[in-house]
């Protein structure tokens, strides 16, 4: 028979591994590319059109986690931009993965206006 304290205590321990479970999924190949095209296509769509050729991303077909990012240093805010935009829809994980991604592309942007 359970407790009304076992009740709770096993309330937690499942909420506790929904979160595990959900930070997991979060880092998920298949969730990473989704949120790469949905930048991508967001990104195209804010910047001129002479620019949008000048943005594209790729997964590498063997090491999936791996993403090839593409820009000219014109279509990096916009880039900037789409991530941004995004970030409040995706789940913590990604979110954080994001973050990071925007990081190193404004890093990588500064070294040229310099």
């Amino acid at each position: 028979m359970i407790t009304m304290g076992e009740d709770i205590g096993i309330s937690a321990i499942d909420k506790l591994l929904k979160m595990i479970e959900e930070k997991k999924l979060g880092l998920d190949p298949d969730v990473l590319a989704y949120w790469f095209k949905i930048i991508e296509s967001d990104a195209k769509a804010l910047c001129p059109q002479d620019l949008r050729d000048s943005i594209s991303i790729k997964q590498d077909p063997v090491l999936w986690m791996k993403f090839q990012l593409k820009a000219s240093k014109r279509a990096v805010p916009f880039l900037i931009q789409a991530i941004e935009k995004n970030l409040p829809s995706m789940p913590y994980a990604t979110r954080l993965y994001f973050m990071k991604v925007g990081e190193i592309i404004e890093e990588e942007a500064s070294r040229f206006y310099v």
